[in-house]
């Protein structure tokens, strides 16, 4: 029986016969892993509560024909017991879970920036710093700029004129200038495009300092991004508490 061990953050689990769970995790070297964990919903278990969602573990793993099976689970954080109390910051991490499911299509397939991004993101909502929405649309335009999807939110989109400019186009990859707006674009305020930018590249000072007229349309923009890059919406966003 070959053997691998890993870190991971359990995305999601579903219910295998009268006793086991399959459970999906995002790892930081072997990527995103589907494993059957035998006997975790026995009342005996001791491992059971450890493979709940938003759980950070150190694992171990047999490899299998189909799936892979787990044979040992140590926690490292457990997120979800200090989200479970605020329900905006749940409803943003289930969000950031889902996010990192779908942005990680291929099983086995390594993704170590996606997998830090999605530890660093549930460990800054923990933390209660910075308000739950910023982080997460933080964490959407990040972890689409790792898929290979970065918007623009500066320079235009088509022709690359640095900015600012007025017009954002969803399907045209970000801002467009005057010359290249195209119908259908939408005309966030100055302020919505500061904000972006400083989402993606991390300056909280500003992001913390914006305006809710700022957040709300950067959350939209965001959210609009994420649905046309994904070619369907999250099942979880509509589900996240805006402040």
């Amino acid at each position: 029986m070959s053997l691998y061990r890993d870190e991971g953050v359990v995305l999601r689990t579903q219910k295998l016969g009268e006793a086991d769970r399959i459970v999906t995790l995002l790892t930081r070297d072997h990527g995103r892993v589907r494993a059957v964990a035998k006997g975790v919903r026995k009342t005996t278990s001791r491992i059971g509560a450890r493979l709940e969602p938003f759980g950070h573990v150190d694992i171990q793993f047999y490899e299998g024909r189909s799936l892979d099976g787990v044979t040992q689970v140590e926690t490292l954080a457990s997120y979800g017991a200090s989200l479970c109390t605020d329900y905006t910051a749940w409803t943003a991490g289930q969000a950031m879970l889902e996010t990192a499911e779908r942005l990680t299509p291929e099983e086995r397939e390594p993704s170590v920036q996606q997998y830090l991004l999605l530890v660093g993101g549930l460990r800054a909502l923990v933390s209660g710093e910075h308000d739950a929405g910023l982080v997460l649309d933080a964490y959407l335009v990040r972890s689409l700029s790792v898929a290979g999807w970065a918007p623009s939110f500066d320079a235009c989109a088509r022709c690359g004129i640095p900015g600012p400019h007025a017009s954002f186009h969803v399907p045209s990859g970000g801002a467009l200038c005057a010359d290249d707006r195209v119908p259908g674009s939408a005309s966030p305020a100055p302020e919505t495009f500061d904000l972006l930018g400083a989402l993606l590249s991390g300056d909280w000072a500003l992001a913390d300092s914006s305006s809710p007229r700022a957040r709300r349309e950067a959350s939209g923009l965001v959210a609009a991004y994420l649905s046309w890059q994904l070619e369907r919406g999250l099942r979880s966003l509509p589900l996240v508490e805006r402040s």
